[in-house]
């Protein structure tokens, strides 16, 4: 405990503030990558770069309420599962965006990070103008941004991830170029009613990341159940297995994947997934 305790306390801990709505996630990258920072703390979320490797998106909540509460990591459990994370990853340096220094230093607290080696505030990167446009999206479209990328899967969302944001950026002649890919989503407590996510777009995700996997043919079959009211999902998909691999370890890791993936890229709680195995592939012997 001593030893995870030094850890932590050796990061370099970087403040960006600013008001709800006025685009930090959107810049948080650019601040990042200007300082030499590759992890950030964002509403729940701890991100290596461009990959989240801990935590809970706070966007998942039902209420404003339960929002705030996962941003602070005010549940023991979820405060140590981004600490597990630094004994892991063993960041240097981390970003954490907040609303206010008061919420910064609940953050740091929570998840024992030392005292702030800078604080950076949206005033000093975004202009009157821009923090204002920012503001108009987020009350009148409900539009919130995760600095996190999303694969191309076809555009049918009907759900939380409304569309991918690409950007390329210099701050100048000489200046490092930053190229980063953000999700822009509507979250749970959004006021702008229900939605809902079309069936087929799990599908198309799963499909997806069969592709990716080393080991699997192709999907035979998926099949999803909604879990009450804004409660997660139920996951049911068959395929089909190359031969010459590990089943059991095959779909193990895949079953992880799906988990982590679908639950990143819909913001939807994964509250089952069960992975059947209902065929294997063998590959026809090339004839001379």
């Amino acid at each position: 405990m001593i030893i995870d305790k030094l850890i932590e306390s050796k990061i370099k801990t970087y403040a960006f503030v600013g008001p709800s709505g006025t685009g930090k996630s959107y810049r948080a990258q650019m601040v990042a990558s200007e300082r030499g920072i590759n992890y950030i703390i964002d509403d729940g979320l701890l991100i290596k770069e461009n990959e989240v490797i801990a935590g809970v998106s706070a966007k998942k909540a039902a209420t404003k309420i339960e929002t705030v509460k996962k941003a602070l990591f005010n549940n023991q459990d979820e405060a140590d599962e981004i600490k597990k994370a630094f004994r892991k990853y063993r960041p240097e340096s981390i970003l954490i965006l907040g609303t206010s220094d008061n919420m910064i230093k609940k953050i740091r607290e929570n998840l024992g990070l030392p005292e702030l080696t800078e604080t950076i505030y949206i005033t000093d990167v975004a202009t009157e103008e821009e923090m204002q446009e920012a503001k108009r999206i987020r009350q009148t479209q409900g539009k919130h941004v995760i600095p996190v990328p999303t694969f191309e899967i076809k555009k049918d969302f009907s759900g939380f991830i409304l569309d991918p944001l690409q950007i390329f950026k210099s701050k100048g002649k000489d200046a490092k170029p930053y190229i980063s890919e953000k999700s822009i989503i509507r979250p749970t407590f959004s006021y702008l009613g229900k939605f809902v996510i079309s069936d087929t777009v799990f599908r198309q995700i799963i499909e997806y990341l069969v592709i990716k996997t080393e080991g699997l043919y192709k999907v035979s079959r998926v099949r999803i159940d909604k879990i009450g009211e804004n409660e997660g999902i139920s996951i049911y998909v068959e395929v089909i297995v190359e031969y010459g691999f590990n089943i059991v370890e095959t779909l193990k890791e895949f079953k992880k994947k799906c988990k982590r993936e679908i639950e990143n890229l819909t913001a939807m709680n994964v509250e089952n997934i069960d992975i059947i195995a209902k065929g294997i592939h063998v590959p026809e012997k090339n004839q001379e």
